[in-house]
């Protein structure tokens, strides 16, 4: 068979969560030989010359912002909504004209939102697709995570989170769009088994081929440093230990912060050192009687792998989540994670092995966890030779992109 030639479509910048997953995919079939290149719609385009942007001039930025506009503009008529992400999908960019769309044979779709392309705009694209489900919004009608609700399994309708009780609401109406115009042969790769299951039983994927590729890890960025030194270079106390929770947006509800809080509520305030990472409401800090850092958003790898080598735990309280990616990297640095037996997380921790599952969504078994991995000296080297093992095994960067590879290859072969 020829060179597979492929292009990745991410919405936003590559700094991202979803989208670094996407980026470390694209760079993963690099390392195994493979032509791939990635399109976005973000100003913020690294110095890769295999990556480019809808966006060159002040034109095509003034389009962009535009388009982003139109798709939350539906939801201006919901003034009960619970102003949780959600994503209309009626408005984007016909990339099919871009000259890189012209260039590939397998086009690669994952996080598309913000007025990247529309529902519409996915069903002009003819060519082999695979669309990596890095949340619910694909088979949802518009919400990113359904919190519960599983009115996306007969065709939505009656949204809470748009504030609806009017079954043929604005959700209902993007799902039907959803069903009618997105192509059949579409191959749909879940992150996780969570996320894969929740796709075949939607209405929207319910007779489409769904299966799970794990999100990857790259490993070359994330690796263990050596704890003391890494806590001197931080300025971080070394006779206490050290708990870390981080994530994009901290402030999601489906974050779980909350159970957080309450599972260290209880936890002896002059033992522990708290760190975290990523977009966090300070308000939430206030009453905060341990001594803690907060770092704020984090781009840069060093950084990252600092503060989970460092660390003696890193928690990941989320309700709802496709993968967790910071889950994966905190393991990659030998740090034992604890987390809820649920959603995609339970994909990754091995109980007890290189961390912790709590009952969902019990904060007592969450502190349970906690203190029990803290507090476990001798298997603390046990736990992160595991952890390191399960990412490097599991979910590195080239091990994924040689299952993608094969996922191509057998798009291409029925589209002979």
């Amino acid at each position: 068979m020829k060179e597979i030639k492929v292009l990745h479509v991410v919405a936003g910048s590559l700094n991202g969560g979803a989208a670094k997953g996407a980026y470390w995919q694209h760079q993963g079939l690099l390392e195994i030989g493979v032509d791939s290149r990635v399109l976005i719609n973000s100003r913020e385009v690294p110095s890769d010359e295999n990556v480019t942007s809808i966006i060159f001039d002040k034109k095509s930025l003034i389009r962009q912002a535009v388009k982003s506009q139109l798709d939350q503009l539906p939801l201006k008529f919901y003034e009960n909504d619970q102003r949780s992400i959600f994503s209309v999908g009626f408005f984007g960019h016909d990339i099919t004209k871009h000259d890189w769309y012209k260039w590939a044979d397998v086009i690669n779709l994952h996080w598309i939102n913000a007025g990247f392309i529309s529902i519409k705009g996915i069903g002009k694209i003819k060519k082999p697709i695979v669309w990596t489900l890095r949340d619910m919004w694909p088979f949802t009608g518009g919400c990113h995570y359904s919190l519960g609700c599983e009115n996306y399994k007969t065709g939505c309708g009656s949204c809470f989170q748009l504030g609806s009780a009017n079954k043929h609401d604005l959700s209902r109406m993007i799902n039907l769009s959803k069903q009618k115009k997105l192509p059949k042969s579409m191959k749909l790769v879940g992150i996780s088994n969570w996320i894969s299951q929740q796709a075949i039983q939607s209405s929207v994927f319910k007779n489409f081929d769904v299966r799970t590729i794990f999100n990857n890890i790259n490993c070359s960025e994330f690796y263990p440093i050596d704890k003391k030194n890494s806590r001197e270079v931080l300025g971080f106390p070394a006779n206490k230990k050290i708990i870390l929770v981080g994530a994009q947006n901290i402030n999601d509800f489906y974050k779980g912060f909350n159970k957080y809080l309450g599972a260290i509520s209880s936890l002896a305030k002059k033992q522990y050192f708290l760190v975290f990472f990523g977009n966090l409401d300070e308000s939430l800090l206030k009453n905060i009687e341990f001594e803690y850092k907060n770092f704020g958003f984090l781009n840069d790898s060093i950084s990252l792998n600092l503060l989970y080598s460092c660390a003696d735990v890193f928690v990941a309280p989320s309700i709802m989540d496709a993968f967790g990616k910071t889950i994966g990297e905190s393991m990659a640095c030998g740090t034992p994670v604890v987390c809820f037996d649920s959603t995609g997380p339970k994909d990754i921790v091995d109980h007890k092995i290189n961390g912790y599952k709590a009952k969902p969504y019990q904060i007592e078994d969450l502190r349970e966890g906690i203190t029990w991995v803290l507090e476990n000296d001798e298997k603390q080297q046990e736990l992160s030779r595991n952890a390191i093992k399960k990412v490097k095994s599991t979910f590195d960067s080239k091990i994924i992109a040689s299952q993608y590879l094969k996922l191509y290859e057998e798009c291409l072969e029925i589209n002979m």
